[in-house]
């Protein structure tokens, strides 16, 4: 009797050791150290990077990586790119839109010089058209564009009255950790489209490519009801064939130089983590 009390005590502390063990987040690493690059720079936000190869999570500020949703802005070109050439609206990279003549100007103030004259899809997706973007929206319109947010199960899949702006203006919200997942799954193939759709937008979103390593990526930079900036970069880098995807999100104050400080913030982590030199 003695011995199977032994037996069954013995059985319940394993059952409790798996349970424990399976719920620990062994792959995730907090580096509250990487906030000191947003500070440098006077913005709050989040990281995530993710090593393909080891499964190994590193993340800088893990409850709003996960929990905090807000407006992806043109990293949403990666999925109307994906809808509309899944749907045809978009016939290959090298379709042509008009300029409708209207002279667009950034936020800064600048003319947006690459915005205004025709453009092909890849180079729109390169020079982050807002108006090119906002006609292949109009294109699919708004049923079929609901269709395939459902579809993706992409944020909060709200798209509002203006099928042409839900992305800039508010209304669609995303995660960090949603974006991260597109990415991941676009990389390997493993959305709901066509081959062909995503080999296409994989191909455009490469940035960077030399002999250390290839960068693929979509930036976003809009602003928030608070009037605040709001900046991404979504993407991988690749060295040796061997994939890192990274997601960053910085918030700052409505002048901040979003488009600098976003990339200064992912490359110098990127090279903090050993990465952009070949060597991984």
């Amino acid at each position: 009797m003695h011995r199977l009390h032994n037996i069954s005590l013995l059985s319940v502390v394993l059952v409790l050791m798996v349970a424990l063990f399976s719920c620990s987040p062994n792959n995730v690493k907090e580096d509250r150290n990487i906030k000191t690059y947003f500070d440098k720079h006077q913005v709050t936000g989040s990281l995530g990077l993710y090593d393909n190869g080891t499964g190994q999570f590193v993340i800088y500020n893990l409850s709003r990586y996960r929990d905090s949703a807000f407006l992806p802005a043109s990293t949403f070109k990666i999925v109307n790119s994906l809808i509309g050439l899944e749907t045809g609206k978009i016939v290959n990279e090298k379709m042509v839109i008009p300029w409708d003549g209207v002279v667009r100007i950034f936020p800064g103030g600048d003319t947006a010089t690459g915005w205004n004259k025709d453009l092909t899809m890849q180079e729109a997706f390169k020079a982050s058209s807002v108006p090119y973007y906002q006609e292949v929206a109009r294109r699919i319109g708004k049923d079929t564009m609901q269709h395939w947010l459902d579809s993706l199960k992409y944020g909060n899949r709200q798209i509002g009255s203006h099928v042409d702006s839900f992305w800039i203006n508010n209304t669609l919200k995303v995660t960090a950790d949603e974006q991260l997942g597109l990415v991941k799954k676009l990389y390997f193939g493993q959305l709901p489209f066509q081959k062909r759709t995503q080999d296409i937008v994989k191909k455009v979103m490469l940035q960077e490519s030399n002999a250390n390593y290839q960068m693929s990526y979509k930036t976003g930079w809009g602003f928030l009801p608070n009037g605040r900036s709001l900046g991404w970069i979504v993407g991988w880098i690749e060295e040796n064939k061997h994939p890192y995807f990274f997601v960053l999100n910085v918030e700052g104050a409505a002048n901040a130089s979003i488009p600098e400080i976003r990339l200064d913030i992912l490359k110098t982590v990127l090279r903090e983590q050993g990465l952009m030199e070949g060597k991984k």
